[in-house]
């Protein structure tokens, strides 16, 4: 589609010389597709060619209409609308580009340009709680954002930095250790993050209790919070771990195994994976060399408490601390030590951080701190910064009322989806084991889709019994289309019938030409996605797609129609649209059922 526009654009060359008499390069050219009310493919602009050519919008329209009609068979026709001349494309060069199209894999990468060596570092979790809603949309985009840039030929590396020190960490093992009475996984028939996950909820609710008795004594908020007994116990345990300290670094060990076994089956059941896990652990004291080449430097400074901090008023943000008056480090130490490990392990062209835009001035200040540095890799760094997820009140269950557990939406829909496909009755010749994987792909489906069509910037509600129907915008819908056709393409090969003899169509019907040019913008929304960093491009283009293959199903006949090569062209067609829709799905890291 690109390389036909590109031709137009030379042909339209060449009738203004021959017309005019005058030279116009291709790139002062306005292409664009023709508006859906309009009879044509493409519509060039002529407002902006009027003083050039010394004649009127709608004479220059006309003039290039008559003579392209004339000199270029892949154009059939031409209508004017005032500035704008819609060109109709021939059958002919639909064909051939089906043809094209049908030899060539739709895998193939797209060329786009854009960076080669790109690291895409996403989930990034704490190890002191289970994933939740949040990070579903974190992962997913994440993923999906990786799959379309490799789309392009990039080298992508998906990376974890696993978020497994700090404070927030020891609060959990510290209430494990006054609480826990040595429970396990095991003991307690749980995964291991929701076991440690119950621990931080534990020490929440015993610090709130310990703040509430302090201030009852007559102590200032602020200071029973630094005061409370279980906070200066997970301070010092904190200081502990850094010191090495091994009853504790024991204790750390244990609990982040028992999470990492959780985490890998959640992901696992999430279709998501990586290349390389990133650990804080292991980050954060190469951040603490980087914090002191920045004192060397002059760029950072010690306040008289021991802290370190870096003056960003002139850039026009503010004071940022670096590291604590205790020697602990903060996110931004370790962010930093993590950021020149990766350009070490990967020497990217671009570094993509998929953070939540709650970490828009984190991600702000890293990028500045490390160009002060003097770092190459700092202008590598692109924060794909995306909007939160909001439910509907009631619909999913939640722990506290705040956070949506990602293993129990999942299975919620799963269940979901195992019912809205029961209420259709479309589960006839499976096996229970093929109906269990059914309604996990779609509920999966029905999620990623969910979440990914909306472009990452915008905040989103998310409904899930919207989201697993089976009609209208949503994953199932594009999985149904495709399991429609691989129905029709199994009878097709029961029937012998022969798949593609388009050249010897002579005519093609308006649904075949509008299913034709949607197949051929695929590498147009690649191409638009990676650029964008946005997978709603190609959940929009899939949508599409189905609706258009869904229409022409109803308007034409495919398997009853007599004529054996119309036959075969719309079996074709359908075969095309099949491999499509399942390549634009695997973007999104959907799988795409052959049955349903």
């Amino acid at each position: 589609m690109q390389q036909l526009e590109q031709d137009l654009k030379t042909a339209l060359g060449a009738a203004i010389q021959q017309v005019f008499g005058a030279l116009m390069p291709a790139e002062q050219l306005t292409i664009q597709p023709t508006r859906k009310d309009f009879a044509g493919t493409f519509t060039l602009v002529t407002f902006p060619l009027t003083k050039a050519l010394g004649k009127g919008p709608e004479q220059i329209g006309q003039a290039l209409g008559e003579w392209l009609t004339a000199n270029e068979p892949r154009v059939s026709g031409f209508n004017v609308v005032k500035g704008f001349l819609n060109l109709e494309i021939a059958d002919a060069e639909w064909l051939r580009l089906l043809r094209e199209m049908r030899a060539q894999d739709v895998a193939a990468p797209v060329k786009t340009g854009g960076p080669q060596r790109v690291v895409v570092e996403y989930s990034s979790p704490n190890t002191n709680k289970p994933l939740h809603l949040g990070h579903l949309r974190n992962n997913f985009l994440g993923y999906s954002v990786a799959e379309i840039l490799k789309a392009t030929g990039a080298e992508v590396t998906k990376a974890n930095l696993v978020n497994d020190r700090g404070i927030h960490i020891c609060k959990s093992m510290l209430a494990y250790q006054e609480y826990g009475h040595g429970e396990t996984p095991a003991s307690a028939g749980i995964k291991g993050d929701h076991l440690i996950g119950k621990y931080y909820v534990l020490f929440e609710k015993h610090y709130r209790e310990q703040i509430k008795q302090l201030e009852a004594e007559g102590v200032a908020t602020d200071v029973a919070k630094r005061e409370a007994p279980l906070m200066r116990h997970a301070q010092e345990m904190l200081q502990q771990w850094e010191a090495g300290d091994e009853a504790v670094v024991s204790l750390w060990r244990q609990m982040n195994g028992w999470v990492y076994e959780g985490f890998n089956d959640t992901y696992q059941r999430i279709g998501v994976d990586f290349d390389k896990f990133y650990y804080e652990s292991e980050t954060y004291l190469l951040g603490k060399e980087r914090v002191e080449e920045g004192l060397q430097k002059g760029v950072f400074f010690r306040k008289d408490d021991g802290s370190v901090w870096v003056d960003l008023t002139d850039d026009g943000l503010d004071q940022k601390l670096l590291l604590r008056a205790d020697g602990t480090s903060v996110y931004m130490t370790q962010d930093l030590g993590t950021a020149e490990l990766k350009y070490q392990d990967f020497g990217y062209d671009s570094s993509v951080y998929v953070i939540a835009d709650e970490q828009n001035y984190h991600m702000q200040v890293l990028k500045l701190v490390l160009k002060k540095l003097g770092k190459p890799y700092a202008d590598a760094i692109y924060h794909l910064s995306y909007g939160m997820v909001d439910l509907p009140s009631g619909k999913m269950k939640s722990r506290e009322g705040t956070v949506v557990d990602a293993d129990e939406l999942v299975e919620e829909v799963k269940d979901a989806a195992k019912e809205a496909t029961l209420a259709k009755g479309k589960t006839e010749g499976l096996s229970e084991a093929e109906l269990d994987q059914l309604y996990h792909q779609l509920g999966l489906g029905a999620l990623k889709y969910y979440l990914l069509k909306v472009d990452p910037k915008k905040r989103m509600l998310f409904n899930p019994e919207e989201s697993v129907k089976l009609d209208g915008d949503t994953g199932p819908f594009i999985q149904y289309t495709h399991a429609r056709i691989s129905q029709l393409l199994r009878k097709a090969a029961e029937m012998g019938i022969e798949v593609g003899a388009t050249a010897e169509v002579a005519e093609l019907h308006p649904a075949e030409r509008d299913l034709v040019q949607a197949l051929a913008g695929y590498a147009t929304a690649v191409t638009e996605a990676a650029k964008a960093y946005s997978p709603a491009v190609i959940g929009q283009y899939a949508y599409d797609l189905a609706k258009l293959y869904n229409r022409f199903y109803n308007d034409v006949k495919v398997l009853p129609e007599p004529d054996a090569a119309k036959r075969g062209l719309r079996v074709a067609l359908s075969a095309q649209v099949a491999a499509t829709l399942r390549q634009s799905l695997k973007l999104l890291g959907i799988q795409a059922p052959e049955r349903m």
